[in-house]
């Protein structure tokens, strides 16, 4: 029988139950399950691992919980500006974007980017006007307003802070309580192709158009069929410097490490040494999942064709 599986990341950073009521809890877990379910259907069906980590992410971008999408927290000038990258292992062609608006799903466009373009990465305008003319679905402002992303947001809009994500409204706490919000997905497919895809809102009053590590090929998201596919989330600025994504590929390919010990080694004694917070989600080139995180906790999930089917937040 073929085997597959997919891997996904709702987010990691300081992450702990005391902070979570039942309904949000459950909440979180329902939407990291309906991810799951919706690219495990397209793997099942025989999709390919391209269109299964697609699918993941844009069940993520449409959940107002997490920040990518619709859920996507304000800039300092007070709107969203999203970043996502997506990457086909069997031949290395990838697509990004970073800065766009009002763009639904920027993991579609990204992938319009991949397929459609002859290019790798566009930015702000140039890539809007690309998801026009590919007929990519934008929505209005309104759309990706949550009363939750605005507060916090109202929080510190006033400072020179910026916050990663979070759930508390005192500054104090807000610096203390750190949040990555971005999502992800790494698929394996009964072809034995790899994929990855990563999306993102940013930081919380982000200014002078700041764009982490999630777009960036080799920093936040990887996959190449000879090693693994890699989507990572974290202090952004500590995995570009680390090429995280890359590095575990590297370990890998040059120094024959499990996908595990790779990825131990890169997130939790290189980005460790710079301070780097998060974590990863992979997969390797015979299906084998693996989540590390060195924060308190990672919005997660891994399913496959032997049966594994698990959500978690918490260490």
């Amino acid at each position: 029988m073929a085997n597959f599986t997919i891997v996904i990341h709702g987010g990691a950073g300081t992450i702990v139950k005391e902070d979570m009521t039942p309904g949000l809890e459950k909440a979180y877990l329902d939407g990291l399950h309906d991810a799951l379910n919706v690219s495990y259907a397209v793997l099942e069906q025989g999709g390919t691992a391209v269109n299964a980590v697609k699918a993941a992410v844009v069940a993520l971008e449409d959940n107002i919980l997490f920040n990518a999408g619709r859920g996507s927290v304000f800039t300092k000038k007070g709107v969203q500006e999203m970043d996502a990258a997506i990457m086909d292992g069997s031949d290395l062609s990838a697509g990004a974007v970073a800065g766009v608006r009002n763009v639904r799903n920027p993991i579609e466009l990204a992938t319009e980017v991949m397929r459609n373009s002859n290019h790798v990465f566009l930015s702000g305008k140039g890539a809007n006007d690309f998801a026009i003319k590919q007929g990519v679905k934008l929505e209005p402002d309104e759309y990706f307003f949550s009363q939750f992303r605005y507060d916090q947001w109202k929080a510190i809009r006033d400072s020179d802070n910026y916050s990663l994500d979070h759930t508390h409204h005192q500054l104090e706490e807000l610096m203390r309580d750190k949040k990555f919000g971005t999502v992800g997905a790494v698929a394996f497919d009964a072809y034995g192709n790899l994929a990855a895809a990563t999306s993102t809102g940013g930081m919380t009053n982000k200014k002078y158009g700041r764009i982490g590590d999630s777009p960036m090929i080799g920093g936040g998201t990887y996959a190449n069929n000879r090693t693994c596919a890699i989507s990572c989330t974290g202090h952004g600025e500590m995995f570009i410097r680390a090429v995280a994504a890359y590095d575990v590929s590297c370990l890998v390919e040059y120094k024959g490490l499990s996908l595990q010990e790779a990825m131990d080694v890169v997130v939790n004694d290189k980005l460790l040494k710079m301070e780097g917070e998060g974590g990863m989600i992979g997969v390797d080139a015979k299906g084998n999942p693996a989540l590390v995180f060195n924060s308190a906790g990672m919005y997660r999930g891994v399913k496959n064709s032997g049966g594994l089917n698990e959500v978690s937040i918490y260490k």
